[in-house]
């Protein structure tokens, strides 16, 4: 009887400690938590993007994929085989368009697009080839006889600011570029970060694409500091940045203001300013895992379905949730 009794009890004290653990356990991180509804959701809507489309688009394929790649690295659950899709379907679109790119041509969206895309690759580890080779030398071309590339669309806030334009094809053209073409890039990254040094930002955008260009540009630290200063002082008192001054704070604004302000080294994960842009994404996250962003520009495309919230502000929204998501993984640690 005394051993039944000494087993009972050895039972509920076991069960008394396991439930004391679990009154003690640290709560779930609430940004790795909401990062993990926003990746399912990216995920799905990037795979039924491909569906209606054959082109490469920014908002489904090239922010999605930044933020599918560094999740990866810390230890996140991403679908690989729907990764490496999307890195496929980029490079067949890059493909199609070889001759273009080998005349100059292009296709549409010019070097947003193809900047974009050479990131995309970029990011998702795509070694170097015919196709990537062509884009360089396209980017060569295109306004060589000018300081900086120009957009050729105005489809705010993502297409249309020439710091955006100057990033992507800036770090395209580093990034792919052969080693026999290394002078003739110089030249062209030398011409470039004169034109960023000496121009002034006009809006969230502008100040956000102008620090990230800087530090690709390998400008001086202190012109990168200044940069990323005046950015970081348009923070709002809510803990986000917003896309125009008379606008309200928003996921995009936010989420990007924070990637290009950590990635220059100048705000780290556990800052105050990042942790008050963090807590505003946390707010403002939607229950389906998405941010809600009104779109500001004006459509010319035929409208179809993603797969994404939002309607006809699908494609800004999903931006928006690609850049709030980057945002809330860099706070977490790499993976052993």
């Amino acid at each position: 009887m005394d051993m039944v009794l000494n087993m009972r009890l050895h039972l509920t004290i076991v069960i008394l400690l396991a439930a004391a653990g679990r009154t003690h356990a640290q709560p779930a991180d609430p940004a790795r938590a909401a990062a993990v509804k926003s990746l399912a959701l990216l995920q799905k809507s990037a795979a039924e993007y491909t569906v209606h489309r054959k082109c490469f688009s920014c908002h489904h394929q090239g922010i999605s994929v930044f933020a599918f790649t560094e999740a990866r690295k810390r230890g996140f659950d991403v679908d690989d085989k729907e990764l490496d899709r999307q890195l496929k379907f980029t490079a067949e679109f890059l493909a199609k368009n070889r001759e273009n790119y080998q005349m100059g041509k292009g296709q549409g969206g010019q070097a947003d697009t193809a900047g974009y895309a050479l990131l995309t690759l970029n990011a998702g580890g795509w070694k170097a080839d015919a196709t990537t080779a062509a884009v360089v030398e396209y980017l060569l071309q295109r306004d060589k006889d000018r300081d900086h590339w120009l957009p050729v669309s105005q489809r705010p806030p993502s297409e249309g600011g020439h710091f955006t334009t100057a990033y992507v094809a800036l770090t395209g053209l580093k990034t792919y570029a052969a080693a026999d073409k290394q002078k003739a890039v110089d030249a062209r990254v030398e011409k470039v970060r004169k034109w960023l040094t000496a121009t002034q930002p006009k809006d969230t955008e502008d100040r956000v694409f102008r620090v990230l260009a800087l530090q690709s540009a390998g400008a001086e630290k202190e012109s990168i500091a200044e940069a990323a200063k005046e950015l970081a002082k348009t923070q709002r008192d809510d803990g986000g940045w917003s896309q125009i001054d008379k606008a309200d704070s928003d996921a995009y604004a936010t989420g990007s203001a924070l990637v290009a302000l950590h990635r220059a080294g100048a705000l780290a994960t556990k800052d105050d300013a990042y942790q008050r842009g963090v807590k505003f994404l946390l707010k403002t996250q939607l229950a389906d895992g998405s941010w809600h962003i009104r779109s500001r520009s004006k459509p010319f495309q035929t409208y179809f379905e993603t797969g994404f919230p939002h309607g006809k502000d699908q494609f800004i929204s999903s931006a928006a949730t690609g850049w709030a998501t980057l945002a809330l993984v860099l706070t977490q640690a790499h993976k052993n």
